[in-house]
C-alpha cells in the first residue's frame, strides 16, 4: 500500500492512497479539489473513493468540484456534511473493495463534535485529532472529551502509521521541548524535522511509538509534564484532563 500526500493551501495535505495494482485512488479530505485533480491527472490514477473525518472548510470545501463528474462514495460523519454518501459512526466499518481494505471508524470528538478516523492495516487518518508533536485547538468539544480521544489514539499499536492532516510538526516540537526540555526524544526529532523542512519534505507520517514518546499531549501523566503544567497554571494539577486543558491553554498562546 503506498500513500501520497497531496499538498493544499498553507499546511494541509490530502493523503491519497494509491492501490497497487491499477489505477484506483482514494483521497481523505480533499479541502482544494485542484491540487487534487492535477495529482491524479499527472499520475494517471483515477479517484474512487473519498475519506472524510470532519466538517471545516479546508477539508471539504473540494468535495463538490471533484463529485461534479463522478459517481463515488463519499465517507464520513453523518449530518455535518452535505457530499457524504456513506455516512459512518463510532465503530462502524468502512469498507473499500476496490481496494480490499477495511477501515474501522473511531469517533474522536474534541477539535469538532463530530470527528472521526479510520484505522486499519497499521494505517490511522486522524484528521486535526492527533498531530506530530500535538493535537488540534478545541474548537467545539471540551478538554475531557479531546483527551479521551487522544487516549484512544495512543492506545493503538505503537507501530500504527499517523496520518494527520497538517504539516504542524516543526512548531508543536518547539512547544514539546519547552514543555520537557530535557527529553532527549523531542530534542533528537526536532533536529530530524528541521532537517526535512529544510528540504521542503513532509515530516509525515509519525508512528504512535514515536508520539509517545514525544508528544506532550499524549504524555500527560509523565511527571516532568505534570510539573511544568503545574508552573504554567500555577496550581496543583491532580486529574490528567486538567493537566491536558493546561497543556492545550499554553499551546494556545506559544
Amino acid at each position: 500500500m503506498h500513500i501520497e500526500p497531496i499538498p493544499a493551501f498553507k499546511d494541509n495535505y490530502i493523503w491519497s492512497l494509491l492501490h497497487p495494482t491499477c489505477a484506483f485512488t482514494l483521497c481523505v479530505d480533499p479541502g482544494d479539489a485542484k491540487p487534487v485533480e492535477q495529482f491524479l491527472q499527472q499520475c494517471q490514477r483515477t479517484l474512487t473513493a473519498i475519506l472524510i473525518t470532519h466538517h471545516h472548510w479546508d477539508h471539504t470545501h473540494g468535495l463538490v468540484e471533484l463529485m461534479q463528474q463522478r459517481n463515488i462514495p463519499v465517507f464520513g460523519p453523518a449530518h455535518t456534511v452535505d457530499e457524504v454518501t456513506h455516512p459512518l459512526t463510532d465503530r462502524q466499518v468502512c469498507s473499500l473493495p476496490e481496494f480490499d481494505l477495511e477501515f474501522e471508524v473511531l469517533a474522536i470528538a474534541g477539535h469538532t463534535l463530530d470527528h472521526l478516523a479510520y484505522y486499519g492495516h497499521g494505517i490511522l487518518f486522524c484528521g486535526d485529532t492527533l498531530f506530530a508533536g500535538g493535537c488540534g485547538r478545541l474548537f467545539e468539544g471540551s478538554a475531557t472529551q479531546m483527551y479521551q480521544s487522544l487516549q484512544q489514539l495512543a492506545a493503538l499499536p505503537s507501530t500504527t502509521q499517523v496520518y494527520c492532516a497538517h504539516e504542524y510538526t516543526l512548531t508543536n516540537l518547539q512547544f514539546a521541548l519547552q514543555v520537557e526540555p530535557e527529553n532527549t526524544a523531542i530534542q533528537q526529532r526536532l533536529f530530524q524535522v528541521q532537517k526535512l523542512r529544510t528540504q521542503q519534505q513532509p515530516s509525515l507520517p509519525t508512528s504512535i511509538g514515536l508520539e509517545l514518546a514525544t508528544n506532550p499531549f499524549l504524555r500527560v501523566t509523565q511527571p516532568t509534564v505534570i510539573d511544568a503544567a503545574q508552573r504554567y497554571a500555577d496550581q496543583a494539577l491532580t486529574d490528567p484532563v486538567d493537566v491536558f486543558a493546561a497543556l492545550r491553554d499554553w499551546k494556545d498562546h506559544f
